[in-house]
């Protein structure tokens, strides 16, 4: 029977990457959670709906119609967004609409149902405390905030994005503390997870490592 798998941990710590590769090897489902915050940020910044409106928030995600395909791509009311949310405007608006309490509440009962039957791998900021806290494998990755600005760097450059850095670091850094300590479900470690520290790991360290724990849950 397939399990759930749950990895938290702070931005750009290299979470979807990391929960990428496991879910294609095991025939699994990765669901970016992360970026289900952030396509709720971007569809209120464009709609002109201030962040800290909790009401017409949560009013907006019952309209939406939100698919996360198994390539990874993020479709908003059929159109694709997954280039646009990995802007910096919104990683920091996907931290602030993740502060609400109702908010959350509707984001975590939507991923509760999609993962009901098993086979998924989430990551995010309360995966294991709050959304899955019954799965059977949990992983906290972090790694330093300058080698999470590096990393950011890279792949904003990649995808044409801004890449200075010493605005993604300090970006980082004000997100951490608004994640780890907002009222509602603030970014911490489950008591039964795992860290793995990824700052000097390559990706198929730690990809390694995640199966092998992974692997210990199946008995394989």
């Amino acid at each position: 029977m397939p399990i759930n798998i749950a990895i938290d941990g702070p931005s750009a710590a290299g979470k979807s990457t990391i929960a990428d590769l496991p879910a294609e090897r095991l025939g699994y489902i990765h669901l970016d959670t992360g970026a289900m915050y952030r396509a709720v940020a971007y569809n209120a910044l464009k709609k002109e709906i201030p962040l800290d409106d909790e009401e017409a928030i949560v009013s907006m995600i019952d309209e939406m119609e939100l698919v996360m395909d198994t390539d990874g791509d993020v479709i908003l009311d059929g159109e694709d967004i997954s280039e646009a949310i990995r802007a910096n405007e919104i990683s920091m608006g996907a931290s602030e609409v993740s502060k609400l309490q109702k908010c959350r509440e509707a984001m975590v009962t939507m991923q509760q149902k999609i993962c009901a039957g098993g086979g998924y791998i989430l990551d995010g900021r309360d995966i294991g405390t709050v959304v899955l806290k019954d799965a059977p494998v949990k992983i906290y990755m972090t790694a330093t905030p300058e080698a999470r600005a590096l990393r950011r760097v890279k792949q904003n450059e990649e995808k044409g994005l801004d890449a200075d850095y010493q605005t993604i670091l300090e970006d980082i850094i004000k997100r951490d503390y608004q994640d780890m300590h907002r009222e509602f479900s603030p970014l911490t470690k489950a008591e039964d997870a795992i860290e793995i520290d990824t700052s000097d790991m390559s990706i198929e360290e730690v990809v390694d490592k995640a199966m092998e724990l992974v692997n210990e849950v199946l008995g394989e």
